[in-house]
């Protein structure tokens, strides 16, 4: 049998990597974008649409499912997959960022996290064994643990007392893990998070910690989350250069099209983000210039495709003056064709990295992107002024 994670290629002028996760819902090409379904659905997309798209692998979350429809009800329906209709890999969060994003409604301590439900205001304990046993519930190719997003701007010793706490959930995470069995059949794998806010003393005792129980894959955690771009970059690359090359590394909740190709250079595997769809259900969408407000004025009579080199389905078929007049009157549609683009520029962009990589050439590729691309939103009836990061 294949190991779990095979690296195929190392950029020699960068720390990009190419690489094959082996699941038994089918091999996930890396440097990979997971697209967001966090309810058992990417919004607004089909799978077959997804499908389209090339789409690998999607990612699931366990504090939103298990609340609605409940880990018994997608058991009872054969597992997540056969819930959703889904037949390559699913990732799923812990509820980790829950944790985070939810702190007026919940209470934390070493026995795990009590937190009141956002939807009914029912209170639930969330602890690292019951957040496995529903994930093995769910069977989800790759599981979380559970643990403590801290928030950017917090001190040395609220981060460290979280580290402990994440590698104390970790260690019973993965003991009831290996004390558990898959229920479908099919194999699945468990990442761990690493944890320390941006203080890279805390991160490397949190890292050295984690990989003594030899975690199937190695997550970064609680960034993207408001820090400066400086220590995104930094303490990314930081702890990517600690993990084994034998082990696929996740930055989690990450992020803009710059971002990826940065953090892509600094050796990272796997990424997710609402980004391509909450800005597309919004009226923003991405293209190889940069970012465009798809519902503005500008483009009322504008009968060009969104990105005049894209090959989705979107730009095949229909105008950016076509998808602003739906945006203009509410129809539904708008938001699809939006989400599709955007869905198939961000794997698309993963893809010709990935390419550049198994060249040797991710530097000539970061330089090329950041040729076309503007950082800022750009009036795409003009020519932009260029502008480099």
């Amino acid at each position: 049998m294949k190991p779990f994670f095979e690296l195929v290629a190392e950029d020699p002028g960068t720390g990009a990597r190419a690489g094959i996760l082996h699941t038994d819902h089918g091999d996930v090409e890396t440097p990979i974008f997971m697209p967001v379904g966090t309810q058992g659905t990417v919004k607004t997309q089909t799978p077959q649409e997804l499908l389209e798209n090339r789409a690998q692998i999607i990612l699931g979350n366990t504090y939103h499912l298990y609340l609605r429809p409940g880990g018994d009800l997608i058991q009872k329906a054969g597992g997540l997959h056969k819930f959703i209709g889904w037949p390559k890999a699913i990732l799923t969060d812990s509820g980790g960022y829950q944790v985070f994003s939810l702190s007026d409604l919940r209470k934390l301590s070493s026995e795990g996290v009590r937190f009141q439900s956002h939807v009914d205001g029912s209170k639930h304990l969330f602890t690292p064994e019951k957040v496995v046993e529903i994930q093995r519930q769910l069977g989800s190719d790759i599981l979380m643990v559970l643990d403590e997003c801290t928030p950017h701007d917090c001190t040395f010793e609220y981060a460290e007392k979280s580290h402990q706490l994440t590698i104390e959930w970790a260690k019973r995470s993965k003991d009831r893990f290996e004390r558990t069995n898959p229920l479908y059949g099919y194999r699945q794998f468990q990442f761990a998070i690493n944890q320390g806010s941006t203080y890279k003393e805390l991160r490397q005792q949190n890292l050295e910690e984690l990989l003594k129980l030899d975690f199937d894959g190695y997550a970064i955690g609680g960034l993207a989350v408001g820090e400066p771009k400086s220590d995104l970059y930094g303490v990314t690359e930081f702890v990517a250069a600690q993990i084994p090359k034998n082990k696929p590394r996740y930055l989690m909740g990450v992020g803009k099209p710059e971002d990826l190709i940065e953090v892509i250079g600094r050796g990272i595997d796997m990424f997710d983000c609402v980004m391509p769809t909450r800005n597309a259900r919004n009226g923003t969408v991405f293209t190889r210039k940069g970012r465009m407000v798809i519902k503005n004025s500008t483009y009322k009579d504008d009968f060009r495709p969104i990105d005049e080199t894209c090959t989705c389905a979107t730009c095949r078929n229909f105008s950016r003056a076509y998808i602003r007049h739906l945006f203009s009157v509410g129809e539904v549609l708008a938001l699809r064709l939006a989400t599709y683009h955007n869905i198939h520029f961000y794997l698309d962009l993963v893809r010709q990295a990935r390419k550049a990589i198994l060249k040797g050439q991710y530097k000539e590729f970061r330089d090329e992107f950041y040729s076309n691309y503007q950082v800022i939103e750009v009036n795409q009836t003009q020519k932009p002024v260029k502008r480099r990061k």
